[in-house]
């Protein structure tokens, strides 16, 4: 089993930043890939940026230059950085895992609000 907690949400204005952190608990060495992922109102779940546990990324067309994503593997947290946010990136923010078996598992979410 794994646990994650996310943390770091909030209300920021158009082109503001947001650091966005989840907390890894639990069965950690089975972890594999990490994500972010984001759901905004009327709107079906997207992924917003991977990573690996070696560290590869990947990003959604619509953050590519603005967000990063990074991994603490000793402090089992990953993290969001999200700069130049836009009304658009209005949404909450689900941290994910999924371990080398296969198994997936989601935090709580945090809500991230962008005012034009």
């Amino acid at each position: 089993q794994v646990q994650l907690v996310e943390s770091g949400g909030g209300l920021v204005q158009t082109g503001g930043s947001l650091r966005l952190s989840c907390a890894a608990a639990g069965s950690i060495v089975s972890i594999n890939v990490m994500g972010w992922y984001r759901r905004a109102p009327g709107k079906q779940r997207e992924l917003v940026a991977s990573i690996t546990r070696g560290g590869s990324t990947d990003y959604a067309d619509s953050v590519k230059g603005r967000f990063t994503i990074s991994r603490d593997n000793a402090q089992n947290t990953m993290y969001l950085q999200m700069n130049s946010l836009k009304p658009e990136d209005t949404a909450v923010y689900y941290c994910n895992s999924r371990t080398w078996a296969g198994a997936v598992y989601w935090g709580q979410g945090t809500q991230v609000t962008v005012s034009s």
